[in-house]
C-alpha cells in the first residue's frame, strides 16, 4: 500500500473502536442495582442484544421493511428482551436509557490515544451503522476525536451494502482508493475492499468476552495488520 495515497481513515466503529459487550453489562447491572433485578445474566442480556442485531439489520437490507435508524432497531430488540428475561417494572423512561447504552459505550483503551495520533496525518471518519446522534454522543463522552461522522444513516444503506462505503467517500471528496477502511471484522474488510477500498484490520480479542471463539486473526490478506490502534499509528507514521 501507497501510505501516501491514503488520505482518510474510515472506522467500523462497534467493537472496534469501542467494547459494546463490557459496556452493556455495565449498563446492566446499575440498572439492576437501582431496581432491585437479581435474576438476570446481564452478559447472557448483552450478548443476546447483540445477537439480535444483524437480524434486525438484514429486514432492512432485503427491503422488508423501510430505513430504520439503528436506534430504533435497538429499542425493538430490547422490548422484545425484556420479555424473555422477565424484566418488569420499568418506565417509559428507564427503557429508553437503557437503550441509550449504545450511546455510552466506552472505547477500548488504546483507542482514544491511536486516534489522537492519527489525526495529526488523516481524516478520522467514522463508517458505522450507528446512526448520526449515537455515534455523536459516544464520541463526545469517550472523547473520540472523529472529524466525520457518516456511514450507514448517512447513506440510507446498512454495511456491508456497497452504497454505505461508497457515499462515505463521496462525501469526504475522495476516491475510495483514499480511504482506509479500518476494522475488527474481516467482513466488513471484504466489503469495503470490494468498493475499492484500502483495508486494515485490527483485531479485538475479547469482544464477544473472556472466552471469545470468534476468530480474532484476519480471514484473508489485508493492507495492514495492526495489534491494536497505537500500533496502527505507528505503522502508518504517525
Amino acid at each position: 500500500m501507497d501510505e501516501a495515497s491514503v488520505k482518510a481513515l474510515t472506522f467500523d466503529v462497534f467493537g472496534t473502536v469501542v467494547d459494546w459487550r463490557s459496556s452493556l453489562i455495565r449498563e446492566g447491572e446499575a440498572l439492576a442495582r437501582a431496581k432491585g433485578i437479581t435474576h438476570v445474566d446481564w452478559a447472557a442480556f448483552a450478548d443476546a442484544w447483540r445477537g439480535l442485531y444483524q437480524p434486525m439489520l438484514e429486514r432492512v437490507r432485503s427491503g422488508e421493511r423501510p430505513w430504520t435508524k439503528l436506534d430504533d432497531l435497538h429499542r425493538q430488540s430490547l422490548d422484545r428482551l425484556l420479555g424473555d428475561f422477565r424484566i418488569g417494572g420499568l418506565s417509559e423512561e428507564e427503557v429508553d436509557h437503557l437503550n441509550r447504552a449504545w450511546h455510552r459505550l466506552d472505547p477500548w483503551p488504546d483507542a482514544v490515544a491511536g486516534l489522537t495520533r492519527l489525526k495529526v496525518r488523516y481524516i478520522l471518519a467514522t463508517l458505522s451503522n450507528g446512526n448520526v446522534a449515537l455515534i455523536v454522543n459516544m464520541a463526545k463522552r469517550a472523547g473520540l476525536p472523529w472529524d466525520a461522522v457518516l456511514g450507514a444513516e448517512v447513506a440510507q444503506r446498512y454495511k456491508p451494502q456497497p452504497e454505505a462505503y461508497l457515499r462515505t467517500a463521496e462525501l469526504l471528496g475522495l476516491k475510495p482508493a483514499e480511504c482506509l477502511m479500518v476494522a475488527a471484522h474481516s467482513g466488513d474488510l471484504v466489503a469495503a475492499a470490494g468498493c475499492g477500498f484500502r483495508t486494515a484490520f485490527v483485531p479485538r480479542p475479547t469482544e464477544h468476552g473472556p472466552r471469545q471463539a470468534t476468530a480474532t486473526k484476519p480471514e484473508r490478506a489485508f493492507d495492514v495488520t495492526a495489534a491494536d490502534f497505537v500500533d496502527l499509528a505507528r505503522q502508518l507514521g504517525c
